[in-house]
């Protein structure tokens, strides 16, 4: 029998969720490139080198998508998620580079229940994402709507 979701009642301040690991590679930032931010600098390693950002560099949309992703894998996909009303901020601090390794946790900063929709609640996170040198890559907060336990019915 698989283990009870977690609920909003999960959701204490303080509590972190491990993010990652997640590697970095080039034919990844080069396919998510080409469909979606085909800038010379996440398309070619030459020119990522010739940039700013110093080699082949994962779009800032990249970054958000696999941040998005270690979340889903940390603890959205085993919970009683309901979605979110939008991202407060994110901030993309240093680029993305083919070879890197990106981890780094999720902390709850605050959690209540909703007044309008009774049996929700909202916990507004706190996300840090590091390269594998420690170096802060993404920073990020919002908020998620998640069940109370008992309250909404949870699909097989």
């Amino acid at each position: 029998m698989p283990a009870e979701k977690l609920a909003y009642e999960d959701f204490q301040p303080g509590r972190r969720f491990p993010l990652g690991p997640k590697p970095v590679t080039a034919p990844e930032i080069i396919e998510f490139a080409a469909e979606f931010d085909p800038q010379p600098m996440h398309l070619d390693e030459t020119a990522g080198r010739a940039s700013i950002l110093g080699g082949l560099a994962a779009s800032g949309w990249h970054t958000s998508a696999m941040f998005m992703r270690m979340m889903a894998d940390s603890f959205v996909l085993n919970s009683l998620c309901e979605g979110a009303p939008g991202v407060d901020f994110m901030e993309w601090r240093k680029p993305v580079l083919a070879g890197d390794t990106l981890s780094g946790h999720s902390t709850v900063l605050e959690a209540r229940p909703m007044r309008s929709r009774p049996g929700l609640g909202i916990v507004k996170f706190r996300h840090d994402v590091e390269n594998q040198r420690g170096e802060l890559v993404l920073l990020s907060e919002n908020s998620v709507i998640f069940g109370m336990r008992g309250s909404l019915e949870v699909s097989a």
